[in-house]
């Protein structure tokens, strides 16, 4: 079965595809019953947003669906979820069996509803900059800015923040720029404290005074700022500080080019003073007041860590140097907790307000993403990491991010939505455990909450996301509770309905139903089970609850875990002889799984070595939002063999890959990596390919640079490139690869010349895949 197939009709890549039919056989299954959903994935067979409401079921808020069995004589359909009658609405008396609304087509399991509400305020975007950079660090940070405004539609709404030692808020309406306010970067304001400074009241029942948070996570009441006539109120209290582009563009471009690096003078041997949480809690507090309930997302543009507290990740002098893992593991991180707890607080407020923080973080050293991860993470932010303002991975993402397009073909609008809820509904032989992702709980107590399981985010059946894209891919874990004494009649049909309420960019309200069908099958069937296994999606979603563990336990009990999982799932599903390992054998649709835990366990995410701690949040960021192919992808990178002999072809990600006429071409989601064999390298140094009769060396040397280009325009964040040469000087950079490839040579078989067919080695102790696959055999074919 080709699962990605499946994904295209509604977005949805599930670990288990056929379900065994009772709670006791589904922990015989080991690996989690989950999807990975991505709401706003571009669907080939979906229709045209419908224009009206859609009908729901009186009893469980099922919408009308295929599934729904409709009789168009009575003009009544019944649930497939509570098996409920319904009257359908006048306006459907016109259906027949071959005339049915879209909703209905059994094609159209997703549909899209363009709610008939009024138009949202335009989205507002808050660009927060650091000022303690250096001229030209300065100078390319705005000019990218100045690009941004360029990009955005002209009614999107802008704001701007710098900051160094002090908070600048600028007053960007027309009668005021060149004015901005001052606030002290030490001092903690309270979010009520800013609002009465810069004379902006927040509307009544929204912002940090009036907003109540529905749950322990911050996530706000659905209803909050649901009038437009509260919404204008709201922006027009923060006019000041918040212009549309089409206004305020010649005059934030007047303020831009007046800036200069902060003023404050720094001490030799000392790092500059930056406020950075000062001037994100005043960003935020401005967005609580006048635009809580609409879309809003805070750019934070910083050029290095944090030195004033409260935030403050590092101290002033420059022989302090920021902290590590194992500053932070060992409590010898003096900043650490006092930092995490006020970006934390900052993220519970944005969140309650439903505004997204994006940090752009360029700096040679780390900047303190770590302890801000809350504040993305559970926003639905992104992070992007680079050395400079100036380097091309900084441009490319940042003008790939504020390109206005349409999702529909109509006028240009940011490409992303805002202000969601994402709520999950389940037929009653199953309930919904958590959610792994950008979310925070609305906690909404409903039957199809799981009482005894919680994976991620539970104990709620919906769910707050800030904002979301086209790539925002939600982990949505189940419990199976239907007992082994009340088996399911043959035949029956699981059912879940995913529904995403949205504002789009262009301020229309949207909503987005997915309903999905699935068998049902006897426990014992291990054949019928195996054969529905998706073991990509399988890995990414465990790949998830691994790295949602680290918060809270310790990396080796982690990969223990891992480990039992995998030789738990070998147990029940290979086939083979007690106590003989030669007979073990695995299905197909299983063969490649111990393979990705395998490289899981040697990733970025669980395994923390020569990774800083700024790194490691960036890393597991993008694993929480992305789709399953992006998330395989981080898990286990692709490798491309480029030779004169043959065309492009993939080959295994093993040392033994690496010849001296091959050109390899990684791709690992993060990094693109050309590395050229000694011998083509040789070649290329020598200038062969520039000699007419050697055209082949010189398409041989420009495929993988032309593929690389091709992955390099469709990523977001736009992919490190980096192009080395075997044995070359370039060492640094060629370890990226080497990293990542299996060690089935060591440097200890070399030193015996035991080196096989490999024309290289690695220096590493960690076990090969052979080795990996040879305990597991042993420890899965042992008597249990």
């Amino acid at each position: 079965m080709d699962f990605s197939q499946v994904e295209e009709q509604d977005g949805a890549r599930w670990s288990w595809m056929t379900w065994p039919s009772s709670r006791l056989d589904a922990t015989r299954c080991v690996v989690p019953f989950g999807c990975m959903y991505t709401p706003l994935k571009k669907l080939a067979r979906m229709p045209q947003a419908l224009p009206y409401e859609p009908v729901a079921c009186k009893t469980c808020c099922c919408i009308l669906n295929p599934y729904a069995r409709v009789d168009v004589r009575t003009q009544q359909w019944a649930c497939p979820f509570c098996y409920s009658r319904n009257a359908l609405p006048a306006h459907y008396a016109g259906i027949t069996e071959t005339n049915l609304p879209a909703e209905l087509i059994p094609d159209f399991t997703t549909v899209e509803y363009a709610l008939p509400l009024h138009q949202a305020p335009p989205p507002v975007l808050f660009f927060v900059l650091d000022v303690c950079v250096s001229d030209a660090e300065l100078d390319a940070a705005k000019g990218y800015v100045v690009k941004a405004l360029s990009l955005l539609p002209p009614d999107v709404l802008v704001g701007l923040i710098t900051f160094g030692r002090n908070v600048h808020v600028h007053a960007l309406a027309e009668a005021e720029v060149g004015k901005a306010y001052v606030l002290r970067g030490d001092k903690p304001y309270a979010a009520d404290a800013v609002q009465r400074l810069l004379g902006v009241t927040p509307m009544p029942g929204t912002g940090a005074s009036g907003a109540k948070s529905s749950s322990a996570t911050g996530a706000p009441p659905v209803s909050a700022a649901s009038g437009p006539a509260g919404r204008h109120v709201g922006l027009a209290a923060a006019a000041r500080f918040l212009q549309p582009v089409a206004e305020c563009e010649f005059g934030l471009t007047s303020v831009l080019e007046e800036l200069t690096p902060d003023a404050w003078p720094v001490p030799e041997n000392q790092r500059p003073m930056r406020a950075t949480a000062g001037a994100l809690s005043v960003a935020v507090a401005i967005l609580e007041s006048g635009a809580a309930g609409i879309g809003g997302r805070v750019e934070l543009m910083l050029g290095g860590p944090a030195t004033v507290e409260p935030g403050a990740v590092v101290a002033l002098e420059q022989g302090d140097a920021v902290r590590s893992h194992s500053d932070v593991d060992k409590d010898n991180a003096p900043f650490h907790r006092m930092a995490l707890k006020t970006y934390d607080a900052i993220a519970v407020r944005a969140v309650n307000a439903g505004h997204t923080v994006d940090v752009w973080a360029c700096a040679l050293d780390q900047v303190g993403s770590y302890e801000m991860k809350s504040c993305v993470d559970r926003t639905g932010g992104v992070f992007i990491q680079s050395e400079s303002f100036r380097h091309p991975m900084f441009k490319r993402s940042f003008e790939k991010f504020f390109q206005a397009t349409s999702l529909d073909g109509g006028t240009p609008a940011l490409n992303m939505g805002f202000q969601a809820t994402f709520e999950v509904l389940t037929s009653r032989e199953f309930k919904v455990a958590g959610v792994i992702g950008g979310v925070a709980s609305l906690s909404k107590a409903s039957p199809s909450v799981s009482q005894d399981m919680e994976v991620g985010i539970g104990g709620t059946s919906a769910w707050r996301l800030c904002s979301l894209d086209p790539s925002t891919s939600l982990a949505v874990y189940f419990e199976v509770v239907n007992q082994h004494s009340t088996p399911i009649a043959e035949g029956q049909y699981r059912y879940v309905q995913y529904t995403t309420r949205y504002q789009h960019g262009s301020g229309q309200y949207r909503m987005r139903v997915s309903t999905i069908a699935g068998l049902w099958t006897d426990g014992n069937n291990v054949a019928d089970l195996a054969s529905g296994f998706d073991q990509e999606a399988a890995a990414v979603l465990l790949a998830r609850m691994a790295v949602y563990k680290t918060e809270n336990e310790e990396a080796f009990d982690i990969l223990r875990w891992v480990d039992r999982m995998l030789i738990r799932l070998c147990a029940r599903f290979a086939s083979y002889e007690k106590d003989a390992p030669d007979t073990f054998a695995l299905s197909p649709n299983m063969s490649l799984y111990p393979q990705f835990m395998f490289n899981l366990r040697r990733s970025q995410f669980l395994q923390v070595f020569n990774s800083s701690p700024d790194e490691t949040a960036f890393y597991r960021s993008y694993l929480n939002r992305e789709n399953t192919t992006n998330g395989l992808l981080m898990i286990q990178p692709t490798l491309m063999a480029y030779t004169l002999e043959a065309p492009p072809e993939p080959v295994l990600l093993d040392v033994a890959s690496v010849a001296p006429n091959r050109i390899l071409l990684l791709d690992s989601f993060f990094y693109v990596i050309v590395f050229h064999g000694d011998s083509i390298a040789q070649w290329r140094k020598a200038g062969y390919a520039n000699q007419p009769e050697n055209q082949h060396l010189r398409l041989l040397l420009q495929a993988p640079k032309e593929d690389a280009a091709g992955i390099l325009e469709e990523r977001f964040p736009f992919a490190r490139y980096i192009e080395c040469d075997q044995y070359g000087s370039q060492a640094s950079q060629a370890r990226f690869l080497l990293a990542k490839l299996n060690p089935s040579v060591n440097h200890h078989a070399a030193e015996t010349g035991v080196s096989g067919e490999a024309d290289a080695f690695i220096f590493t102790d960690d076990v090969s895949l052979q080795v990996f696959m040879d305990h597991l055999k042993k420890l899965a074919v042992a008597p249990q």
